[in-house]
This record gives structure tokens, C-alpha cells and sequence, in this order.
């Protein structure tokens, strides 16, 4: 049996319950994509630099509390998420980013690794559509020092994302 970066000694790879989520998903070719850092990519300034991509190529998972409930957003690293659109998106009377306890109880992941789906409980999902901006964008793969690439297309449906535009505008 051949050694997967996701399981090797070291830790090289992604987080054991991300690559389990990979399997399960049918995804066992991206595991060996899964690329470990030496410095914490845990912003997306910091993966940006470590890829050597533009910043909007990476893609933010943040998780916040829509009435008390987590909803995890999909966002370009360029960008920010702007709460009201995403109040409006969900029907909700308050927006609010969530507490680092909740983050890892939802997700099973610390802040700064979270990917995008394979996470402990099901959580609504909403990607922006600034994503679909290139063919691929990176996110995290559990860990602060890990990222795996993915078309956004499948980042989406992976995810069982609903598409929505809750970029902050420029102005």
C-alpha cells in the first residue's frame, strides 16, 4: 500500500479528516495535490505569497453566525464578505463572524485551515461568485500550512455551495 502525502509520517499533507472527506467524495486524485508550506498560509496574503498566485486565486472559508446559526462563506481572498448581503441572502436578523470555539466545534478545523467542505457538522454553504474569476483557485486543506488547488465549479459542488454575490463592493 503506497503512502499518501495526506497520511505519510510527517504530516506532510492534508488534515486525516479532510483527507478522509477527499475519499469519500471520490476525490482521491487531489489528495496528492495537497501542497505543505513551511510558513503558515493561514491568510490568504500568506498563501498568495507561498503559491506564488494572485491573492483573488485563493479561496477563503470563514465561517460566521447567521442568528446564532454558522453558515460557511466562500469567498476570493482579494475580497471581503459583506455581512448585510449575506443577512439579505439568508433571510437573518443578524450577521456576525463567528467565535473561534464555534469555528473548530462546526468545522472540526482551527481558523486559518478550514477547507471548504469536509467538515464535522453540515453547514449552509454560499460562494461568492467572484471565484469562478479563474480555472483554479487553492484553499485550505485542514491546516494552516496546507493548500490543495480545485476548479471553483467543483470547490462549489463539492461543498454543496448555493452561488451568491456577497462581495463588499469597491466604493
Amino acid at each position: 500500500m503506497t503512502t499518501t502525502a495526506a497520511t505519510d509520517a510527517e504530516g506532510s499533507g492534508a488534515h486525516p479528516l479532510f483527507a478522509q472527506a477527499l475519499r469519500d467524495l471520490g476525490l482521491d486524485e487531489v489528495v496528492p495535490l495537497v501542497r505543505r508550506f513551511p510558513d503558515a498560509t493561514r491568510t490568504a496574503a500568506e498563501a498568495a505569497a507561498a503559491l506564488g498566485c494572485e491573492l483573488n486565486q485563493i479561496c477563503k472559508s470563514l465561517i460566521f453566525a447567521a442568528d446564532g446559526v454558522p453558515v460557511l462563506v466562500l469567498m476570493d481572498g482579494a475580497s471581503r464578505v459583506d455581512l448585510e448581503l449575506v443577512r439579505k441572502e439568508l433571510g437573518a436578523d443578524k450577521v456576525t463572524r463567528a467565535k473561534v470555539d464555534v469555528v473548530r466545534e462546526t468545522t472540526g478545523y482551527a481558523i486559518g485551515g478550514v477547507p471548504p467542505f469536509g467538515h464535522r457538522t453540515k453547514t449552509r454553504v454560499l460562494a461568492d461568485r467572484s471565484l469562478f474569476d479563474h480555472e483554479t483557485v487553492w484553499a485550505a486543506a485542514g491546516t494552516p500550512y496546507t493548500m490543495f488547488p480545485m476548479a471553483p465549479r467543483d470547490l462549489v459542488a463539492h461543498s454543496g455551495a448555493t452561488l451568491v454575490d456577497v462581495r463588499e463592493s469597491d466604493s
